[in-house]
């Protein structure tokens, strides 16, 4: 053993000494490395032929296949035939020995493909001969060589010859002149020996026999078709693919071998006939068993004259003929594709297939109904849960949660399957559905699970494919179907995967209810009884709660009659909303449905003015009083006890304000106000006490966020008589803001002001100096510096906070309440925003907000600037607009090269730029006139004669021809200072 050999087995042991390991493989690579790339090739071929070490083998084979792929070209010629030879030698020699691990083989195989790359056929044209191992086929020799051939072709394949991987230039040239080559002088030989290995080892050496077959059905989709589908070859193939006494591996490479002839690549018309050749009546009418074995070559047929008949045609005579072979065929497709695994038969592949054979359908015959039936079968066999999962997906474990995804994954192609037979075929798909259901229906106990939820879940589908003209009209069977759904109950109903489906499907044709108003008494028996409302899952429960609102909103008017007898079942269910513990995790959902829906949905029904005043109030005090008394008890212990944002307490107060604000959303302020004021003294009293709750609890968050949510509401029931308990409420709200606080309160106030108006104006004037100091304080100047990108939670909010920041100073002056900036007590404030507004209107990024932070101006402009007779509002805003907003917002900042005249919110904001320096000249006159034009348009450069064309301009009414000039003479004096000059 030299020392190469031993640094070899050295590096490639585990157990050795991590620095001994190092070294070795150092050694190594060095040796594959350095000196003359052929002496590394000598040494390899040296250590193949003497080396028993498997280890060393494999780093020979490794290292000459390095060699050979990047050093060939610095190989001396005269090395050249030595080359070849051992590779040759190495090919019928031990290597090839069935007792050589099999990773050996396949390495010694890149090797010579390696070599063949190169040199064939100009440099080694007898490379392919001299590797087919013709003459000597019979044991023990024949074997071997010929499983080692056909690992030669499958590893030629693998690394040149197949399409299916992406290839570079040099690469596809290549493929094409080995097989060119292959063609003309070869391949009818390789093809003769597959044939005669194949018969010879199917029953003594099987394995071979597989292997050879595998090789075959790689190359066959290149080469004459003739050579392999002839009378000769085919009823091999089908021998050893239908016989029942062949071996597993021999029988896929049969069928591997017929697949590559049914995929072979030719027109259509030979393709046809082809097929008809193949005879696969053979095969279809195989027993059960035997059939399932060969489900990708029966798919593939399919799938193969589904595109002959879909490229010919029905008219066409192949066409016909196509259709024929499809059809005989389909039974066979629509058995493999239900009973066999996934390992057996690609699925996206048979739901392809199935999806363009439904896509070629326009008027079905009745044979085609059958078939449409029978791939209704297969779609409800492959969406139907397995029952193992049956209690996992109940509770909703991992395990559950986990199939449950999987199963929406692998429905979505089957779904895609389903619309299209809906198409075509809507009434057997209805009745198919019925079918279903009946069964389901009639099944005892939980046995049917699986069954139900498929049921339910074709019928909710079949419900998409329809407009909601058809859903209101009956379309087809629903007439039948809808009343069957309604009055259901399934054995298996408890489960939570048949309820959850069962309403949500009745949400789906609830709109052929609101025509049909004699299911309405069923439709609320679906959403109350213990299918819905009273499920004993609190899933289910909480979903239906979030569906019945849903009801409730589309049917409304309808369900005046069944008032007393649906409040009376929503009694309990409201009743236990109040008393539940809101800490426990285990009645907390995530996302909306948190049970307040219900209280959305009861408020939606008696706030309706169909509802008779006295029974409307006692209904709402029904509601009202059980949520209030729960707050009175809290809050008679909140002397005695702090609570925090986690304590049950907090939380309790948190639902139950939730609910109040959802029951409030079924009244308007016309009929709280005017109409019904009863219901709106009921309302003011709940609100006095919540605000209460604030004032108590003003620190904890959560709870604050809902009181703001239910502020919302009352502003918009209750209207002005809010007012008294408004501005103490507010600056409650402003206690210790943080960033998502003050989001929260600017959205309030801004409703506030575009509700009230004027009328707010006392109150703006006690908080306006709180809501200033408190939003300065959270965003400090860098906020305003364009707001560079981000994507964390925080940025996300400073944003939004600085947007909203604008919007409420927007909505302050557009409403008429510009004189609050200047009050007394606000105008401490002034400057700031005034800085604010400057600077935004020049330099921001986001063209929306300058644009506003523009029209701000505009309005402050016509509210504090008289006209030259008459005396401004706010003594040096006027200076300040033309020293310092006229230049810098209206020239400086147009100037700069980030004005982008392309973008449609920039030319916006220039809009209304071009409308301030209107209103300025209107405004200031000769003024604006002496400043503006005379001064700052010449520190730009500006033409004389342009300069006075724009005052021309601003003189006129033409507000279009003056932003028309003024944006040429802006990029005129752009291209003059090339685009230099910033906002100063």
């Amino acid at each position: 053993m030299d020392e190469l050999e031993r640094a070899i087995i050295l590096a490639h042991d585990p157990s050795s000494d991590p620095a001994l390991r190092s070294q070795a493989l150092a050694f190594c690579t060095g040796v594959r490395t350095s000196g003359n790339p052929f002496d590394v090739v000598h040494r390899c071929l040296d250590l193949l032929l003497r080396s028993p070490h498997a280890p060393v083998l494999f780093w020979s084979l490794q290292s000459l296949h390095d060699s050979i792929v990047a050093s060939y070209s610095c190989f001396p010629p005269s090395t050249l035939p030595s080359l070849r030879s051992s590779l040759l030698s190495l090919f019928s020699g031990p290597l090839s020995s069935p007792s050589t691990p099999p990773f050996l083989k396949n390495k010694l195989a890149q090797c010579i493909t390696a070599l063949i790359r190169i040199e064939y056929p100009a440099i080694w044209p007898t490379v392919l001969i001299d590797l087919i191992p013709n003459l000597n086929l019979q044991p023990p020799a024949g074997p071997t060589l010929s499983d080692m051939f056909a690992r030669v072709l499958v590893v030629l394949d693998d690394d040149l010859l197949s399409q299916d991987y992406p290839r570079s230039p040099a690469e596809l040239a290549d493929a094409m002149r080995v097989k060119d080559a292959m063609r003309t002088q070869c391949i009818s030989q390789v093809v003769r020996h597959w044939f005669d290995a194949t018969t010879l080892y199917r029953i003594s050496y099987p394995s071979v026999a597989a292997a050879v077959l595998d090789a075959a059905g790689r190359h066959i989709t290149w080469i004459d078709i003739g050579l392999v589908a002839n009378d000769a070859f085919l009823p091999l193939l089908f021998d050893l693919a239908i016989s029942p006494v062949t071996v597993s591996g021999l029988r896929l490479a049969a069928a591997g071998c017929l697949q590559s002839i049914i995929l072979k690549r030719m027109d259509w018309r030979p393709k046809i006939s082809l097929l008809r050749s193949l005879n696969l009546n053979r095969v279809f009418s195989l027993e059960p068993g035997l059939l399932i074995k060969l489900a990708s070559l029966v798919t593939t047929y399919a799938s193969e004259t589904l595109e002959c008949y879909r490229k010919l045609g029905s008219s066409d005579p192949d066409g016909a003929s196509s259709l024929e072979l499809l059809e005989a065929s389909l039974p066979s497709v629509f058995y493999v594709t239900e009973n066999c695994q996934e390992d057996e038969v690609d699925p996206t592949f048979v739901f392809d297939f199935l999806s363009n054979y439904v896509s070629t359908m326009k008027n079905p015959s009745e044979k085609q109904l059958l078939y449409l039936g029978q791939i209704l079968r297969v779609i409800r066999s492959q969406m139907s849960y397995h029952q193992t999962y049956r209690s996992s997906l109940d509770v909703l474990d991992k395990i559950g949660k986990e199939e449950e995804d999987q199963m929406a994954e692998h429905r979505k192609d089957l779904f895609s399957i389903f619309r299209g037979i809906c198409r075509v075929a809507p009434d057997a798909t209805q009745m198919f559905i019925r079918s279903m259901l009946m069964s389901s229906l009639s099944s005892p106990g939980e046995s049917d699970v699986e069954d139900a939820e498929v049921a339910l879940t074709m019928l909710y589908r079949y419900g998409e494919t329809l407009s909601e003209e058809g859903i209101r009209k009956g379309f087809g069977h629903l007439h039948e179907l809808v009343p069957m759904l309604l009055m259901a109950r399934f054995s298996c109903h408890k489960h939570r995967l048949v309820a959850l489906v069962y309403l949500e499907t009745v949400t789906k044709y609830m709109k052929f209810v609101q025509e049909n108003t004699q299911y309405v008494p069923h439709l609320l028996g679906a959403f109350l009884d213990e299918r819905g409302l009273h499920h004993s899952n609190i899933y289910v429960s909480r979903r239906a709660g979030y569906l019945f609102m849903k009801a409730v909103k589309l049917l409304k008017t309808k369900l005046v009659p069944y008032l007393d007898s649906l409040l009376q079942s929503l009694q309990d269910t409201v009743a236990v909303f109040t008393r539940l513990d809101w800490a426990n995790k285990d009645v907390k959902l995530s996302g909306t449905e948190d049970g307040s829906q219900i209280f959305e949905a009861v408020g939606l029904l008696i706030g309706m003015e169909d509802v008779p005043a006295e029974k409307q109030s006692n209904y709402l005090a029904a509601l009202l009083n059980p949520l209030c008394q729960q707050m009175e008890l809290v809050l008679s212990d909140a002397k005695v006890e702090r609570i925090d944002e986690t304590s049950t307490k907090a939380l309790n107060l948190q639902q139950i304000i939730v609910a109040l604000n959802a029951l409030s959303k079924g009244f308007n302020e016309r009929l709280v106000m005017s109409s019904r004021p009863a219901i709106g003294a009921m309302f003011k009293q709940t609100l006095d006490l919540v605000l209460r709750v604030l004032s108590i609890f003003p620190n904890v968050k959560p709870l604050r966020s809902k009181i703001t949510s239910f502020l919302h509401r009352m502003i918009d029931i209750l209207g002005l008589s809010i007012f008294p308990c408004l501005a103490m409420a507010l600056k409650q709200l402003l206690v210790d803001n943080e960033v998502k606080d003050m989001v929260d309160f600017l959205l309030l106030v801004n409703q506030m002001i575009s509700k009230f108006k004027t009328s707010v104006g006392s109150i703006l004037e006690e908080v306006y100096p709180d809501i200033a100091s408190r939003a300065f304080l959270i965003l400090s100047q860098d906020a305003f510096q364009a707001c560079p990108g981000g994507t964390t939670e925080e940025l996300r909010e400073l944003q939004e906070l600085q947007k909203l920041l604008y919007t409420f100073l927007h909505v302050m002056a557009s409403n008429d309440l510009s004189y609050v900036f200047i009050a007394p007590n606000c105008r401490q404030h002034l400057d700031s925003v005034m800085q604010l507004l400057l600077y935004t209107s020049c330099s921001h990024k986001d063209m929306q907000l300058r644009k506003a932070c523009v029209q701000i101006f505009i309005k402050l402009i016509k509210d504090w600037c008289g006209n030259p007779s008459s005396e401004d509002k706010l003594p040096g805003f006027r200076s300040f607009v033309i020293d310092k907003f006229a230049p810098n917002c209206c020239l400086y900042s147009v100037l700069d090269k980030s004005f982008d005249f392309r973008d449609a919110n920039t030319l916006l904001l220039f809009s209304e730029i071009m409308t301030a320096q209107k209103v300025m000249y209107e405004k200031f006159r000769d003024e604006f006139v002496i400043n503006f034009v005379s001064k700052n348009l010449s520190t730009v450069h500006c033409p004389q004669d342009m300069a006075e064309q724009y005052y021309q301009k601003l003189q006129d009414n033409d507000l279009k021809a003056l932003r028309s000039f003024y944006q040429s003479l802006i990029e005129n004096l752009r291209h003059k200072q090339n685009g230099s000059l910033v906002f100063r």
